[in-house]
């Protein structure tokens, strides 16, 4: 099993998508399946994920800090994190599995894994992360929209999620994890082989 976690907009949908189609492995978003797991958790488990699904849209991207955001924000404080673990033992044991998604705190994964070169974490730049959300965009689509202001919404947003990669920056260094950081100049093939090499996996299927 091969772990790709990381900061918002980094990258590892893609990476994970291209290694998957490249060796034949079976790909795992976490991302997929953060709806089924919030309705598998009590409150009791997962306190600041069942308060945050009671806020209104201002309540949770106008109102507060990015600070407070970043401290309070249920996927990362690892709330349902053992959801994730449950799927991943339901898989049978071929073929290999690249697990992606901004809820793999590597806390929570290094004591998973079955050599620490299974796992990266992508670091995005802010100019990195805001030109990959830019190129998703859609004036009037996306949850921004639905708050009484949009702009200060994507503000509060881009600053914690800036904080939430310097937390995984901080936390994967301390534990001896690999990290990779992802620039406005590094393109998918580089990010790919950078990757590839972390794993220590060669090239070709």
């Amino acid at each position: 099993m091969y772990w790709i976690g990381g900061g918002s907009g980094a990258g590892k949908s893609t990476i994970a998508r291209r290694l998957a189609d490249r060796y034949g492995w079976r790909l795992c978003a976490t991302d997929d399946v953060m709806g089924d797991h919030a309705r598998r958790t009590t409150p009791e488990e997962a306190p600041f994920l069942h308060k945050f699904m009671a806020m209104d849209m201002d309540e949770r991207w106008v109102n507060r800090s990015p600070d407070i955001m970043l401290e309070t924000f249920h996927w990362f404080r690892g709330e349902g994190f053992r959801l994730i673990v449950e799927d991943l033992l339901r898989l049978p044991p071929e073929p290999e599995v690249v697990v992606e998604g901004f809820r793999l705190l590597p806390h929570l994964v290094k004591p998973l894994l079955a050599a620490p070169e299974h796992a990266v974490w992508l670091l995005p730049t802010p100019d990195f992360r805001q030109a990959a959300f830019r190129s998703r965009d859609i004036p009037g689509a996306g949850f921004v929209w639905q708050t009484s202001d949009p702009e200060k919404a994507g503000r509060n947003i881009a600053e914690r999620d800036h904080l939430f990669t310097m937390r995984i920056q901080r936390e994967a260094e301390c534990l001896g994890l690999r990290t990779i950081q992802v620039d406005t100049s590094v393109t998918e093939e580089d990010l790919t082989e950078r990757v590839t090499t972390a794993f220590g996996l060669g090239t070709a299927a």
